[in-house]
Formats: C-alpha cells, structure tokens, sequence
C-alpha cells in the first residue's frame, strides 16, 4: 500500500479555515515549497536542541522558518494519514489540517523535537478520527473498495497480494479508530507501546490492551473475509 508524495494543496481548503491574512501568507508559502518535497532528502533536520530551540521561536512568527518545519515533517505525517484513510485526498485534506493548528498553536507548544513528532502524530490521529467517525464517510469507503475490488475481480488483474491489501484495508475501516490508531502505530510507523502511549496522552498497560483487543477483533474480520 505505497501512495505517492503529494506535491501541492488544495487552495480553497485553506481560505474556509484560516482567516484572509493566515490564509494568503501560508498558501504562498507551502505551494512554493511544496513541489520541493519530493526531491528533498531527509537531511534537513535540526542539528542540534539548540538548533531547534531557535527554529521554534523563529517558526512562530517567520514564514521561512516554519516552511523548514513543514519539510522536515510532512512526509512523516501524510505517510501516517494515507496509512489511516487509504485515500489520497482523504489524506491530504487531513495532513492540510493539521499544519493549520499547528500554524495557529505552534507559539504555545513546549518541548523538544521528540515531543513536536509527538504532538504531529497526536494531531493527525484526531484528524483522521474525525473524519472515520462519521459513519456516512466510513460506508462512502468502504463501499469504494468493494467497487474497485469488484473491477479488478471482473478484469482479472487483481494480484493475490492486491487482494490481500484490500482485505486488510476494508478490515481495518470496520475497526473503531481507536483500534485502527494503535494498530497503525504500532505496525505501519514502527513504535513500540510506550512511544504510543506518549503520542496518545495514555499508560503502555491500556495500549497493549487496546492492541490486543484490536488484532483480536482485525483477526476475526479477516477470517470472514475468507482469509
């Protein structure tokens, strides 16, 4: 389930939720740098705490500065998003949000770099739960794979991996987002419960519970699905 680097934003997005001078500075901004982001290597990060101390200050009232923010974290998080909606507009209008409240909260935020991936990661989770927890969205998705599942199915050209990759996916949407988040973290982006437990606001011992009720409930999803 490999999605494409996105290269730009969608313009009116912006300007429903920022007010005019928020909106104008930030579109100008990002769609310059945006094109860059699929060429730039991960090398732009600060170098040191007091390196990103600076940056912090410096991104709470310079465009540039946040503009490097943005780059040095907008893979991590569409990547995160894509993972959660497994589509690509659905995720790009929820990473758009995100760097919105960051760009209204980022001068009340206190930490290091670990604890702003953190927030980013807590941000996105609350983006992408919103928009799960309307059922009509959910069904409109799921419904979505049956169709493109049932075309390539009719066409013949539905690989056994392809499939497999459907069946996950229409089992982890019938999750509750709760379920889907811990799953996600903990299999797609790679952390381990106490990582989770600090981007969630909550104990390792309620993470593995929730993990294990989630694989236990995405296993029996899977095993109807004839898997």
């Amino acid at each position: 389930m490999t999605f494409s680097r996105v290269s730009e934003y969608s313009v009116p997005y912006f300007l429903i939720y920022c007010n005019v001078f928020v909106a104008v500075s930030f579109i100008i901004t990002m769609t310059a740098e945006a094109g860059k982001i699929g060429t730039m290597r991960r090398v732009d990060l600060a170098r040191s705490e007091t390196d990103w101390d600076l940056l912090m200050q410096q991104a709470c009232c310079d465009s540039a500065a946040f503009t490097r923010l943005y780059r040095m974290h907008y893979e991590m998080v569409f990547r995160y998003c894509s993972r959660r909606l497994f589509q690509r507009h659905a995720a790009e209008e929820a990473t758009s949000t995100v760097f919105f409240h960051v760009l209204k909260k980022i001068s009340s935020f206190k930490g290091d770099s670990h604890d702003f991936r953190n927030w980013l990661y807590r941000i996105a989770t609350n983006a992408v739960n919103d928009h799960l927890r309307t059922v009509k969205r959910r069904a409109v998705m799921l419904q979505e794979i049956a169709r493109a599942q049932a075309r390539d199915r009719e066409s013949g050209i539905e690989s056994n991996e392809e499939r497999e990759n459907r069946t996950v996916r229409e089992a982890l949407l019938s999750l509750k987002p709760k379920y889907q988040t811990v799953i996600t973290l903990r299999f797609f982006e790679n952390m381990k419960l106490i990582e989770i437990a600090e981007v969630l606001g909550q104990n390792p011992t309620t993470i593995r519970s929730q993990l294990s009720r989630a694989l236990g409930m995405l296993r029996k999803k899977m095993n109807a699905a004839g898997r």
